[in-house]
């Protein structure tokens, strides 16, 4: 399959989508968003790749959000057409059946921090920052995913003001769960990612859906699903199975 925005790498594992418009600090226009979408589809159907990882081309830029210029040139209806197009995406993004790893390499600006928010996990650099731009602009987003990530306090401040948050804030309040060198980020994000590849594919799909489906429920509630889906879905398989490296460096007893 061809992409005009991306490219789509696979190691060990691992499916890597770098968003490729680097000229244009990897704007999300429609092209982009629309190969984006079709490419985590591709990657959720190939059977050996256990994660994802999101990272964008050149070093100045995860992506700058929104392409400003092609939405000038739209029409309200196109305007009205591709919001509810990237509600879609952005939903796809956030319940993509298998982990996404987030390499931010560069600011993560407007529509790109809500791209990066959408994220299971993140990892950054020093040239990291992210910025919530929505209010700036007279629009709203990621207050579905924000809060989750940094708490309602700060996930306010950030969506009130459109600040700037640097790589060492990002790490401190948890929007980044790792911060590494820009030489190191790759290789941080794919050890994360084959750490993940590395474990039941069962297990880890079927915790990400239970989470998922758990906000906004009561505890007892998140217990009861979590027990309903084990006993019915996600039946762990026998012990000498589940627990064969342990066995054949012991022995059975």
């Amino acid at each position: 399959m061809v992409y005009e925005t991306l490219i789509l790498e696979q190691q060990e594992g691992v499916g890597i989508i770098t968003l490729n418009r680097p000229e244009q600090l990897n704007a999300l226009n429609v092209t982009l968003t629309t190969e984006l979408d079709r490419a985590l589809s591709y990657f959720e159907g190939e059977d050996e790749v256990k994660a994802i990882i999101i990272t964008g081309a050149g070093d100045k830029a995860f992506s700058a959000g929104g392409d400003i210029h092609e939405m000038t040139r739209q029409s309200e209806a196109g305007l009205k057409q591709r919001g509810s197009r990237r509600v879609d995406q952005n939903w796809h993004l956030a319940t993509c059946q298998k982990p996404t790893i987030g390499a931010i390499n560069g600011l993560a600006y407007g529509g790109a921090a809500l791209l990066s928010s959408t994220f299971d996990i993140r990892i950054g650099c020093e040239l990291t920052s992210f910025r919530f731009l929505g209010v700036a602009y007279g629009r709203v987003n990621s207050t579905w995913t924000l809060p989750l990530i940094v708490g309602w306090p700060i996930a306010k401040e950030l969506l009130f003001t459109g600040r700037v948050v640097e790589a060492e804030e990002a790490l401190r309040i948890g929007l980044l769960n790792k911060l590494v060198s820009s030489s190191e980020l790759m290789k941080a994000a794919i050890d994360m990612g084959q750490a993940i590849a590395a474990n039941n594919p069962a297990s880890v799909q079927g915790i990400k859906e239970i989470l998922i489906k758990d906000i906004g429920m009561s505890w007892r509630k998140m217990l009861l699903n979590e027990a309903q889906m084990v006993s019915e879905a996600l039946k762990p398989p026998p012990p000498e199975e589940s627990f064969r490296d342990f066995l054949d460096r012991k022995g059975s007893q």
